[in-house]
């Protein structure tokens, strides 16, 4: 009954539901394109971490992209943005008949997820889920690196065809709390060296500089400059020598800088830039993305309690939780006793027959296999070489 009948019989009008929609786009141009509406559901949405952002994201897709590869899935409530997922095709031999689709960001990302309004979460999810474009036996979506809030895992949970859920790379947490609080968690002994250690960096005149968006070009430059230096003994990264890689942090991280998404910290010593660290900023948690500092000043200082300080000041005072130390376990960062959570890899196809979600799955089962394989063995092997060398 339409409004004016409801109205002419003496009845109550019964407003119109919310009406979805859903979008599948392809062109290359869509997250630029998009990122007003972008940024504004990932403001909405609580899970979203830098990762998410238009910023980041558009810049990866220009400078890792493969141009006819983008899969951007969009659904509307009246118009408005509330569920987005931007994924890339895999290459393959045949082409658009792979249907093999993962996440954006590759080895470079911490966190794989999507976009969903916290208001009408659920029902997003189920709309994004039915959009996704997975209805061959061939097709799959494979996302790397999820968080175990993530909003990707109520696409999971609305997802009706196939569907696994497996262990990924590990993550490290520390709570948000200033530095003295943080050294509760620590060993007596271990605690003082660490007070002492932070007693020499406050008398050591190093100088501490927040970046604003319109200096992130140069800072950056300077960070990846002083990684390329730290590391120039050890084995830096080869991705992070490559034009494209200083491209796309350059540009991504001046976009998140103005938009309070990141933060670039400068130390400075006697006129010269000593270190800097790139801080992801987010509404969980904060993380320590990438930093670079000068062989001269690690002999002095404590690096770690450096950078730390000045994280924890910027998440504390931003009303942020946690502190991330994202991924990989270094021995520097398990001086801190942080609590560890595994990220996970979510496995989806279409009905109950996904050839390719079976591929996928014994692959990765049979690459964690030999992971597990390579740690117990591995000691065994350096006590080996290690005997062999004192003989």
């Amino acid at each position: 009954m339409t409004a004016d009948l409801a109205s002419a019989a003496g009845l109550p009008a019964q407003a119109a539901g919310p009406r979805w929609t859903s979008e599948v786009r392809r062109d290359d141009e869509a997250l630029a394109a998009l990122a007003a509406e972008w940024d504004d559901l990932a403001a909405r949405c609580r899970a979203a971490t830098s990762f998410q952002s238009a910023a980041w994201q558009a810049s990866w897709w220009r400078s890792y992209g493969r141009p006819g590869a983008l899969v951007v899935v969009l659904v509307r409530r009246d118009g408005l943005l509330v569920g987005a997922g931007a994924f890339r095709r895999r290459a393959s031999l045949l082409g658009r008949l792979s249907g093999g689709l993962t996440g954006l960001g590759g080895a470079l990302i911490d966190f794989t997820d999507v976009l969903l309004d916290d208001d009408c979460a659920a029902r997003a999810a189920a709309e994004l889920a039915a959009a996704l474009p997975l209805s061959r036996p061939w097709h799959s979506l494979e996302l790397r690196e999820v968080h175990p809030d993530a909003a990707a895992q109520q696409l999971f949970e609305h997802w009706r065809g196939v569907r696994h859920r497996l262990p990924d790379s590990l993550c490290q947490y520390l709570p948000a709390v200033p530095m003295e609080e943080l050294l509760k968690r620590l060993p007596g002994r271990t605690a003082q060296r660490s007070r002492v250690k932070l007693r020499r960096i406050a008398e050591s005149g190093v100088e501490f500089r927040s970046t604003p968006a319109e200096e992130v070009p140069e800072a950056v430059a300077g960070l990846l400059r002083l990684h390329f230096l730290q590391w120039q003994q050890r084995g830096v990264t080869p991705e992070h020598r490559s034009e494209r890689f200083a491209r796309h942090l350059t540009e991504s991280t001046t976009g998140l800088v103005a938009a309070g998404r990141a933060a670039v910290h400068q130390y400075w010593l006697d006129g010269e830039l000593v270190a800097v660290n790139l801080l992801l900023l987010s509404p969980a948690f904060g993380g320590l993305y990438l930093y670079g500092a000068h062989p001269a000043l690690r002999e002095r200082l404590d690096i770690a309690g450096l950078l730390f300080g000045a994280a924890l000041d910027e998440v504390v005072e931003a009303g942020i939780p946690v502190l991330s130390l994202l991924r990989g376990q270094e021995p520097y960062k398990q001086r801190w006793r942080p609590d560890a959570l595994a990220n996970q890899r979510l496995l989806l196809g279409p009905g109950r027959l996904a050839p390719a979600v079976a591929v996928l799955l014994l692959a990765a089962r049979a690459r964690r296999a030999a992971v597990e394989l390579l740690r117990a063995r591995l000691p065994r092997v350096k006590e080996a070489l290690a005997a062999r060398r004192r003989s």
